[in-house]
């Protein structure tokens, strides 16, 4: 027996005033009519938006459905006509599907392990309480994104990466542009380009001067110059951007959630459970597509092959058939495999590294402020638009007893 079908008309929706952290209604209201919806592209194309946490999960892990650039002609947003998408440049291997895509990514699992990422643990408490400190100085009030929530993953990934800490301004400046979801074409493009053009300088430089870091360790291989600068975009974008939003809107969360907050400081030994339950309550990677090999069977539908599909995973990471009371935030819940990571051979790389920043920040920014407290109303927090490939808080103003 198949499910009923529903159609949603438009995305992104946009979120309720007064509900930041919720998916939009609209898709909260397609997944209560079934997993899977008919959605109708800009350019005409019969696509499909997947809401429900299994079906979600399974088309992540299933090799008939692509991530490659190329076949991505449908857009949310976007009627792309005539125009050929061109493949992912070298590098770029979440454009990517095998063998292409493990050629990029099997060098740099062993750079990522749970045991490499716990030994950074001492280094990112220190970054932390040299970022507190200066909050501490300059205070009684700060904007929580430039002065915590950037910079702590921004340090973080430049060590990680080599890239000189002074230069760090230049490429934060540039993937805020490409990831913020408010740039025009012109101003999208020469981000990019400037980003690219700065990680050619950088992996020109590491083959002069090879330091201690990730991107040198890769010089060995048979990897050409312009696939390391493709690989070095990828981390250097999703080391820091992703964890910069986490930071700032699980800090805008806990502070909406008192009773959460106090529970977490009550009792440190539920901070593993509570970074894994914000991950999943806010899920700032928010979607993915992908785009079906071959006729699949899904949820009761075939998806022709062709097809787009649009993943909803913050929908997925709210499905009560899989996290009962899934708009609660509980800092303590015990049903873990949230999708805030992905799932499959796409799953986040650096999921370890952003697991230990989270754990080691939040709780450090509650220990030093205790009574921290939003500077502005609720309602009046800048947020990242649903057009933004990764969501979250433009600027977090916040304040605190001196």
């Amino acid at each position: 027996m198949t499910e009923s079908l529903h159609t949603v008309q438009a995305m992104p929706a946009e979120r309720r005033p007064g509900c930041p952290f919720d998916p939009p209604k609209e898709l909260i209201e397609a997944r209560e009519h079934g997993p899977i919806s008919r959605f109708p592209f800009p350019d005409g194309h019969q696509g499909w938006l997947v809401t429900g946490y299994d079906l979600v999960r399974s088309v992540l892990a299933d090799a008939r459905f692509s991530s490659r650039k190329e076949l991505m002609r449908h857009h949310p947003l976007i009627d792309y006509g005539d125009i050929e998408v061109p493949p992912a440049p070298p590098g770029e291997f979440l454009l990517m599907d095998e063998p292409r895509h493990g050629r990029y990514r099997k060098p740099l699992v062993g750079k990522f392990t749970v045991r490499r990422m716990r030994l950074l643990t001492e280094r990112i408490e220190q970054v932390t309480a040299e970022h507190l400190d200066a909050m501490e100085k300059a205070g009684p009030a700060a904007d929580l994104v430039t002065a915590f929530a950037k910079p702590i993953p921004a340090v973080i990934i430049c060590e990680l990466l080599g890239v000189p800490y002074e230069d760090r301004d230049r490429f934060q400046e540039n993937i805020d542009t490409f990831l913020g979801g408010e740039a025009g074409d012109e101003e999208l493009y020469a981000a990019y380009v400037a980003t690219q053009e700065y990680l050619a300088e950088l992996v020109a430089a590491k083959r002069a001067d090879p330091t201690d870091d990730v991107l040198s360790d890769l010089l060995d291989s048979d990897l050409t110059d312009e696939e390391l600068k493709g690989m070095a975009l990828i981390l250097l974008s999703a080391g820091f951007d992703t964890t910069a939003n986490m930071l700032a809107l699980g800090t805008f969360a806990l502070l909406r959630n008192p009773e959460q907050l106090a529970a977490l400081r009550a009792d440190p030994a539920i901070t593993d459970q509570a970074v894994e339950e914000l991950l999943r309550y806010l899920t700032v990677a928010k979607q993915f597509h992908r785009v079906a090999l071959e006729d699949v069977e899904l949820g009761g539908h075939t998806i022709t092959s062709g097809t787009t599909v649009i993943l909803s995973l913050n929908t997925a990471n709210r499905d009560p058939g899989r996290f009962p009371d899934p708009h609660v935030l509980k800092l303590n819940r015990q049903d873990g495999g949230h999708l805030a990571f992905s799932h499959g051979i796409h799953q986040c790389l650096g999921q370890q590294l952003a697991r230990v920043e989270l754990r080691v920040a939040l709780p450090a920014l509650f220990d030093r402020f205790p009574t921290l407290r939003l500077a502005v109303p609720a309602d009046e927090v800048a947020l990242r638009p649903e057009t933004a490939d990764i969501y979250g808080v433009k600027s977090l103003p916040v304040t605190w007893d001196a």
